[in-house]
């Protein structure tokens, strides 16, 4: 063998060094029944990696549901697909790109939409949103701006670049992401039911197909630095980011889905991360079958790379096909035209009697590499690892008293897990393909199928402080915050994907919050029938290089798809005129533990903080589905759901989604701060005009849901009656509150 990756003995720190332990090496030299060499242990390493075989999570996302009569393919291909009716289904994906960001903030949230895209387009789907759902670290650290502004340009960049409009996501801060930020990135797709594409190769002798962007040297073991925590060497870790190209991306796109309006494919796989391993290893080992390689044919922008550097490379912009037979010139012809790569690569080839492929790499006429596949993909292995509860916090005692609910109302709207993300959502195009029906800033992007009367509304959503305090509740209320925020424009959930975050799964009390997040998600999914479809699990998600070994907050993302059967139907946050009446549909309880108004306002948070928000998945569903009837029949002017900040900061939300202020004059059970700030989940603040509010109170009342009567919209105030005194801000003062934190925090005034 005469390829400098298979020249080197194997030496226990080359084996450490590539993220492997003893006792894995020990299952490698069983499976193959000899030492490996290099480029075969770095096949191992990246397949085995956290990040590309969930070692440590597969015995728990088994738990999760996954099915409903809609779901045409749930978890196990590159995206989940379910159906949208007349012959459409919607494809869609949400991953990490977290590691990646936080070394090189630009190119590792380009890459990360590269990804995704490419996830959604290579089951046949075109694109038409994107989102994310973004953590950063304490606004006033020293690297904050850098990494915000980074990963901020660097989804628009690719995004904008690309053609596909960014509708919506979310942004956290909180001290325990500084060393660690996390970049998640979801896309949605449609595509005919009829022409969805999946990864499995099939026919001994058919070719095995390389296109897209040629192979650098670019993002090697970013799959196994993305299943490790940050040491002090961080920025040594530099190489291993990808480097993007939107206007490839772009290219690829148009090129792959013209080839699959035609009967050319048998399979198709995005080269993600372990780029051609995990691609061809996949697609052989799902198919049953072998595969053989010619390294000599991949595509390669730099000189003298080694069979070990192609098959780890990450370099982004590539896909792996299956073509039939004779089929060849016909593809490369389009993919020529689209001024990209075309190689064959390889073949398919049969599988042994005991139904195991084999993966063979040859290099200047030589065998490098000689593996089983099973071992790779299906075999490989999965821990059961310790874990410790999360133990239950205390009741909260001690609690403050609001004295002027106004100002503690412009003190939030100001704060940064509130104030307005303009400066983040202007910096993309969230109108390009002019389908986008709904803006940032809602509850839930709105996007039109096109050509049609329907519309998919999407929402991601996690409350980390609540899964940190509860991993159980937590992971409940991160299912049912999209719910709801798909319910409140006027859309049917139908189902999500997700993206896991969380530490070191090695410590038991890390793995106690994945256990649990995971065992609240499941509850929530099933009680809403709401599978999950689609998602990805990022661990290790912790930093010694802040000096202060910080994990992350447990965040465990999801990302909620919906439809809305008339665009026509669509509600919206902002109140509609003045004199219509405001009320809550929902039952209250006062919980304000957790809350962002102890947290930001008195500084209490963690173990002090108690107990977050109780979630009802029983009230929870039928207040949704009482809202989503009366949204559909034509009642409710204005709808949005109370989350972060309680009620005053759902209606100055609305009030400043439409210059209209409001009212709230009805009497408040417990204390100012239960009523006004208290984060109850399963609540929305919606308006009615005086002629529909009996028919809606009947509605309620035929349904079992709560409903109580807050005040009415006014012009350009918000006042507070209470018992004593009143109280009122003026819109134009919230919306400075709201509209200048990212301005002054990106200006270097923070």
């Amino acid at each position: 063998m005469t390829d400098a990756s298979t020249a080197s003995a194997i030496t226990p720190q080359i084996v450490a060094d590539h993220g492997l332990n003893e006792e894995e090496y020990a299952r490698i030299l069983a499976a193959i029944g000899r030492e490996p060499n290099l480029t075969e242990l770095g096949i191992f390493s990246v397949m085995w990696s956290e990040h590309c075989s969930y070692k440590s999570s597969r015995v728990h996302l088994k738990k999760l549901p996954t099915k409903a009569p809609w779901v045409i393919c749930g978890p196990g291909e590159n995206a989940g697909v379910i159906d949208i009716g007349d012959g459409q289904a919607a494809i869609f994906k949400m991953e990490s790109h977290n590691h990646p960001s936080y070394i090189e903030p630009y190119q590792g949230a380009a890459t990360g939409v590269g990804g995704i895209l490419r996830d959604v387009f290579t089951m046949g789907a075109r694109p038409i949103a994107n989102m994310n759902a973004l953590r950063f670290g304490r606004p006033d650290h020293p690297k904050m701006r850098h990494l915000i502004s980074g990963v901020v340009h660097g989804i628009g960049g690719y995004g904008n670049c690309v053609g596909v409009p960014t509708v919506g996501g979310e942004v956290n801060f909180h001290p325990a992401y500084d060393g660690n930020i996390l970049v998640n990135a979801m896309t949605v797709g449609v595509a005919d039911t009829d022409k969805i594409f999946y990864s499995a190769a099939s026919g001994v002798g058919n070719s095995i197909v390389y296109v897209g962007s040629k192979t650098g040297r670019d993002g090697i073991h970013g799959a196994t630095m993305a299943s490790a925590d940050f040491g002090e060497d961080a920025e040594a870790k530099r190489p291993t980011v990808q480097v993007g190209d939107p206007f490839t991306e772009k290219l690829l796109i148009e090129a792959c889905l013209e080839l699959m309006s035609s009967d050319a494919i048998v399979a198709i796989q995005d080269m993600g991360a372990a780029g051609l391993t995990s691609s061809s290893v996949e697609m052989a080992s799902k198919g049953g079958v072998g595969i053989r390689l010619d390294m000599d044919k991949v595509p390669q922008r730099e000189e003298g790379m080694t069979a070990y550097e192609m098959m780890l490379s990450e370099s982004q912009e590539r896909m792996l096909m299956v073509l039939k037979p004779g089929r060849e010139d016909f593809a490369e012809a389009i993919f020529k035209k689209w001024e990209l790569d075309f190689a064959v690569i390889g073949e398919v080839t049969e599988a042994a009697a005991d139904g195991t492929g084999r993966m063979v790499l040859v290099h200047k006429g030589e065998v490098v590499c000689d593996i089983p596949l099973g071992p790779l993909a299906d075999d490989a292995p999965e821990y059961d690892r310790p874990y410790v509860p999360t133990p239950a916090n205390a009741a909260l005692s001690n609690v403050p008293v609001s004295a002027n609910p106004a100002d503690d109302l412009l003190r939030l709207m100001g704060t940064p897990d509130i104030a307005s993300r303009r400066w983040i959502w202007e910096q993309y195009d969230h109108m390009v393909g002019g389908d986008t029906a709904q803006r940032p800033g809602g509850d839930a992007a709105v996007v039109r199928v096109h050509g049609t009367q329907k519309a998919l509304a999407i929402s991601t959503d996690c409350t980390p402080r609540y899964v940190y305090a509860d991993p159980v509740e937590g992971g409940k209320q991160a299912v049912v915050e999209t719910w709801r925020n798909i319910t409140a424009v006027g859309g049917l959930p139908l189902a999500i994907t997700n993206c896991l975050n969380f530490a070191n799964p090695q410590r038991p009390e890390i793995m106690g919050q994945f256990v649990g997040a995971l065992d609240g998600m499941a509850q929530a999914c099933i009680a809403l029938d709401y599978p999950i479809v689609s998602g990805n699990v990022s661990l290790y998600n912790e930093s010694k290089a802040t000096g202060s070994g910080s994990a992350i907050l447990p965040t465990p993302a999801i990302g909620g798809v919906g439809i809305l059967p008339d665009i026509d139907r669509m509600t919206t946050i902002g109140f509609k005129g003045t004199g219509d009446i405001v009320l809550l549909v929902g039952e209250r309880r006062g919980d304000l533990g957790q809350s962002l108004w102890l947290r930001e306002l008195h500084g209490i948070e963690g173990k002090e903080a108690g107990p977050p928000p109780r979630v009802d998945l029983e009230i929870e569903k039928r207040t949704g589905d009482f809202i989503r009837g009366a949204i559909r029949c034509g009642a409710l002017t204005a709808v949005h759901d109370v989350s972060d900040g309680g009620i005053a900061v759902a209606v100055a939300e609305m009030a400043l989604a439409s210059g209209i202020g409001a009212i709230i004059d009805a009497p408040l059970p417990g204390t100012v701060a239960e009523g006004l700030f208290a984060e109850d989940q399963g609540l929305y603040v919606v308006t009615v005009r005086d002629a529909a509010l009996v028919e809606v109170l009947a509605k309620a009342e035929e349904q079992g849901v709560v409903i109580e009567r807050l005040g009415r919209t006014i012009a350009s105030r918000i006042i507070f009656e209470l018992k004593e005194s009143d109280h009122a801000v003026a819109i134009d003062d919230l919306r400075a509150a709201h509209e200048g934190f990212f301005p002054a925090l990106m200006d270097g005034e923070v």
